[in-house]
């Protein structure tokens, strides 16, 4: 068994958002199998593009003026959900989605991905 302190994990600044990468590959646990970690949105790491990719599981961990848009195009993000702590979605693969915040806000989640290939924008 393994385990760590969130507060312990380095934080990879990414366009949009910051990643604290737990578990996958170029993870501090490393896997073939799954993708876990944390992500934080804020005005740190500028606003993040709507993205698509692999199924998804997302757990709110923070919100403040936080909300998710999502829809079936980049341009035709049609939903949207005001984000409480403790939210749980799950993202069909090729969905399309962000997380975006009001000025002063951000948003943290938890995201696990059943596998570690095509997990982010960058990996397409």
């Amino acid at each position: 068994m393994e385990y760590v302190q969130k507060k312990e994990v380095a934080i990879d600044a990414l366009p949009g958002r910051g990643l604290q990468r737990i578990v996958g590959k170029k993870s501090l646990f490393d896997s073939d199998q799954m993708t876990v970690g944390y992500a934080l949105y804020s005005k740190e790491y500028g606003e993040m593009e709507p993205h698509s990719h692999a199924e998804e599981t997302v757990i709110i961990t923070h919100s403040e003026k936080g909300w998710i848009e999502w829809g079936d195009t980049k341009d035709n993000l049609s939903h949207r959900c005001e984000l409480e702590e403790g939210m749980v979605f799950h993202i069909p693969k090729g969905e399309w989605h962000v997380f975006r915040y009001a000025e002063g806000g951000c948003v943290e989640i938890v995201f696990i991905y059943g596998q570690t290939d095509q997990v982010r924008p960058e990996d397409k």
